[in-house]
């Protein structure tokens, strides 16, 4: 990416002086190895850091023979030097260490890696500070289990290694996922021998380490897994990876090479190959980022006169030089007045002779830690067009106001506007895709629809309308607004059912028996009108209330032509119906991963968070949920049936091997009887495993969380361009088809699928897009749902550290999730949110960490606050409930956990009600119920 006006070599520019190539946490440039060298032989040189690019040609043929590998680049948010992209096998991920072999491709980004020879793999020492990872590999539970999840921040005082996040990959709170949260895990690297790059450009003169140098490389052999410590490094494959090693695009066994020393790409494998970036197929990111501008150390260079330094907040994005021509005109001479300014720069270079990027400033924000410039700055970096429609688009849109529906229309269509049809949503939606409704019928049966929003008759398919829908490709949610992926006018208007008014539809109608058997199914075009607008509480009150009748003044207004107690029944019926379905698809193998999920209660005026509760997810929910999920598999049936290679479907596949073995290990540890079979095995035990009692649904939490965690993304693909039809199955759902066709308001996917429906139904020709075409078009609807995803979850971490801040200091019960040598991970149960707590910010007289058989404890010996007193012992463990506090920081929407001190009485609160829980949990009867 360049720019016409800042497109400049910047081989003469180098790493200025005064400017340290390890520059703290964003030492763009510099992998662990690099920190602690500086050949001065090299000073004045022009070298470059970052490999040149491969030819395209030849990438596209190094793909072709599995030399090189393509995939999706994660990089860990808080260990910015690991990144990784998934193996072809899908069974783990692929590790690439450091900024250098990364080679200036940022998170998101599509590349293509090599894997180095073996002449060029290095040796990288462990720091001796880095106790934190010595304790997770010596506990012997795999660090992407011990509850790192969302990204915290750590405390400035804390010296050792810096926190290992998760980055939450978003795949959407739709059940059909089976969770509300997925996850690619980034496993902490445990460096007691480990390999990385000969990367150009460092200064560390280390020798390479040759074959038969390896088997002495370590002398901590207490550290070393057993297995490892029966042969020699010479003759180590992998340290978990012991049968099958993946190598340039082939699988070799173990046993047929002996002696030889097989690559593997685990990140927590002892024994490293070294991959490297060679070329980016297809740049993801952004190239935007939010941050602060400062000023370059070395006021006597050449640099400073011509430019500031842009430190991102996101520490996987380079620090970057913007010019000063870009940066507000007194910010030289007064750069304090600006610290605390929030900007957004872009990048437009990145050489390969350069430790930092070259940008352009953006804009100014405004202040950080207010919600609206921290909420722009998330929208930009993530590529969220929050633009107003243009007047091209707005053209598209019918211009006769008010719309009436076309005679012509009524011939072509079924007309249901007699019909009892109502929709149920969140008290707050404007946008409203579905509407039900159910008849009872002579026999007994009933008539049941799903009537969706026809938003393909309102955007013409290849219109400035549908290009931009296309490239939005989905509505954003965050806590205070919208961002539509439609001009508010169809959103909220046109296509939105809203009550008595005749809207457009696209309608699913079953005849079902009272326990959802399908007797017969209709699918067609029709005209509706919604006789009342429900919310999910109006529908729970009179789920609640079968044979009472609602007082009118707590219902909203309902259309003359129906009563509230025909409405009433109808949600009744609605609701039997719906619970046979659900209990009959967990019978037949689905799996539901309930996370934790924040509702906030904002101010009018202000717009600031006045307090929080978890969202509950009630029988009215599970109503809709229900209908929902049977139009969608219902649809995806019909639609593959007529266009076998054209079918726009959404798969879900198995969770990633590695890390469900790893769970599963987890599992055993602590005596948990989870059985990971499969999808209905798994929910079965987290449905059945646990009980009622406060301690036990807590458990209940954490585990659900860890069993997010292998989960991988669904995707929406093209049927043409899978050749298996086992890849097509929905692992959550447990079913081999499925799309979406329920949300054409908000997502694009859902629009295409509508389309392939009119056609199959002879409504229209056969969509005009080859398999290849409509592939890329799903594969960017993945892109924006992912990145929408995350979006929603940085808004709802923005609103809740504005919350602890004005509101705070918050208190909780929390569990643990992971036990360290000088920290433990937690789950606060009151907000859903997880956080690390530090033994060195706590008021202790000391701590111990040991290993209790295989479990990791660390004991906490609390300074007394009366000095009569004998100190307060107390032992944690993971899933001890424990009391913590959270408490704004004096960095900007930053906050902290602490651990309350157990009262004067000691400690037996929360470890004694575990020790008798568990006890209870393993008693016999719980296996011979389930």
């Amino acid at each position: 990416m360049s720019h016409p006006d800042y497109r400049m070599n910047l081989r003469p520019l180098g790493t200025p002086r005064g400017v340290s190539t390890v520059a703290g946490p964003h030492d763009i440039g510099a992998s662990p190895g690099d920190k602690k060298s500086k050949n001065k032989s090299t000073r004045g040189k022009k070298k470059s850091i970052f490999e040149t690019y491969m030819f395209k040609e030849d990438v596209s043929e190094g793909l072709k023979r599995g030399t090189l590998i393509q995939g999706v680049l994660r990089i860990n948010p808080k260990k910015f030097h690991e990144a990784f992209i998934p193996s072809p096998d899908g069974d783990r991920d692929i590790f690439i260490d450091g900024v250098v072999a990364r080679n200036r491709a940022l998170n998101g980004d599509l590349v293509v890696v090599k894997l180095l020879p073996e002449e060029q793999w290095k040796v990288v020492k462990p720091e001796n500070n880095d106790k934190e990872t010595e304790a997770a590999y010596e506990s012997d539970i795999p660090e992407e289990l011990c509850g790192r999840h969302l990204p915290q921040q750590s405390l400035k005082s804390y010296n050792d290694s810096p926190d290992v996040i998760i980055e939450a990959q978003f795949d959407g709170s739709d059940s059909e996922d089976g969770h509300g949260i997925t996850q690619n895990v980034l496993v902490d690297d445990v460096k007691k021998l480990s390999v990385c790059v000969s990367e150009k450009g460092r200064e560390d003169g280390d020798a390479p380490v040759t074959k038969d140098e390896t088997t002495c490389i370590s002398q901590d052999t207490r550290a070393l897994p057993e297995k490892s410590l029966q042969r020699s490094a010479k003759h180590l494959p992998c340290c978990f990876c012991e049968i099958l090693v993946l190598l340039m695009g082939e699988k070799y066994n173990v046993e047929q090479i002996p002696g030889a020393i097989l690559p593997c790409w685990s990140p927590t494998c002892l024994y490293k190959t070294q991959v490297m970036v060679v070329y980016i197929l297809e740049k993801k990111h952004s190239r935007a980022a939010t941050g602060f501008l400062k000023l370059l150390a070395d006021k006597n260079s050449e640099l400073f006169r011509k430019y500031a330094l842009f430190s991102p907040s996101d520490h996987r994005v380079p620090r970057i030089y913007v010019p000063l021509k870009d940066c507000p005109q007194d910010f030289v001479a007064r750069p304090k007045d600006y610290a605390n300014t929030l900007f957004i720069c872009r990048i437009v270079d990145w050489k390969e002779d350069c430790n930092f990027a070259l940008g352009q400033l953006a804009k100014s924000l405004g202040q950080a830690g207010e919600i609206e410039p921290e909420t722009e700055g998330i929208l930009t970096e993530y590529g969220v067009d929050f633009s107003d429609f243009s007047s091209e688009v707005l053209e598209c849109l019918p211009q006769g106001l008010p719309w009436t529906i076309p005679p012509e229309e009524f011939s072509k269509r079924r007309d249901l506007r007699k019909d009892c049809i109502f929709t149920i949503d969140p008290s707050t939606a404007r946008d409203l895709d579905d509407a039900l409704s159910c008849k009872p019928l002579a026999d007994g049966n009933f008539e049941v629809g799903v009537h969706i929003a026809d938003v393909s008759y309102f955007v013409p398919e290849g219109s400035d309308l549908d290009k931009v829908a296309a490239e939005r490709a989905t509505s954003v949610y965050l806590v205070q607004k919208v961002v539509p992926m439609l001009p508010r006018l169809l959103c909220e208007e046109l296509c939105s059912l809203n009550p008595m008014s005749d809207k457009l539809t696209f309608s699913v109608i079953w005849t079902l028996t009272p326990e959802g058997k399908i007797l017969d199914e209709w699918f067609g075009r029709t005209i509706i009108c919604s006789c009342t607008k429900l919310s999910y509480e109006h529908a729970q009150s009179m789920i609640e209330s079968p044979t009472e009748k609602i007082p009118a003044k707590e219902l909203p207004p309902i259309s003359p032509e129906h009563s509230s107690e025909e409405v009433h029944q109808a949600v009744l019926n609605l609701h039997q119906i719906a619970k046979q379905l659900r209990q009959q698809r967990f019978a037949d193998g689905a799996l539901r991963l309930d996370q934790l999920k924040l509702a906030f209660t904002l101010d009018h005026e202000t717009g600031l968070p006045q307090g929080c509760h978890i969202y509950e997810y009630r029988d009215s929910n599970k109503l809709v949920e229900e209908f929902m999920l049977l139009a969608n598999m219902a649809v995806a049936h019909k639609i593959h049936r007529a266009f076998p290679e054209q079918a726009l479907l959404r798969r879900h596949p198995p969770p990633q091997t590695r890390m469900l073995n790893d769970l599963v290990e987890f599992c055993d540890q602590m005596g948990l009887p989870v059985d990971f079979s499969s999808a209905g095995a798994l929910n079965k035990s987290l449905t059945q495993t646990f009980g009622d009692d406060k301690y036990s649904l807590a458990r209940k939490e954490v585990l659900t969380n860890m069993c997010s965690r292998p989960m991988q993304m669904a995707l929406y693909f093209c049927s043409g361009l899978l050749q298996d039809p086992a890849q097509f199955r929905h692992y959550a759902l447990n079913v081999p088809l499925y799309t979406h066709f329920t949300s054409p308001i908000r997502r694009f996917a859902d629009v295409l699928v509508h389309r392939l429906l009119a056609a199959a139904l002879g409504y229209r020709k056969q969509l005009d897009m080859a398999p290849d075409t409509l592939q890329k078009q799903a594969d960017h609807c993945n892109d924006r749902r992912m990145a929408s995803k995350r979006v929603q979850e940085l808004s709802t971490g923005l609103f809740f550290a504005v919350l602890v801040k004005e509101s705070g200091p918050l208190e909780s019960e929390a569990m643990v999730m992971g036990v360290l040598n000088q920290a433990f991970d937690v789950l606060v149960l009151r907000y859903g949110v997880q956080k690390r707590i530090y033994c060195n910010a706590l008021a202790l007289r000391s701590h111990h960490f040991q290993k209790v058989g295989k479990k990791p404890e660390l004991t906490l010996v609390w300074e007394p606050e009366d000095m009569e007193q004998e100190p307060a012992q107390q032992v944690i463990t993971i899933f001890s409930l424990v009391e913590v506090v959270l408490q704004a920081e004096s960095t900007a929407l930053k906050y902290s956990a602490i651990l309350k001190r157990p009262d004067t009485h000691g400690h037996l609160g929360p470890e004694k009600e575990e020790e008798e829980e568990e006890e209870s949990d393993g008693e016999p009867e719980d296996s011979s119920t389930s």
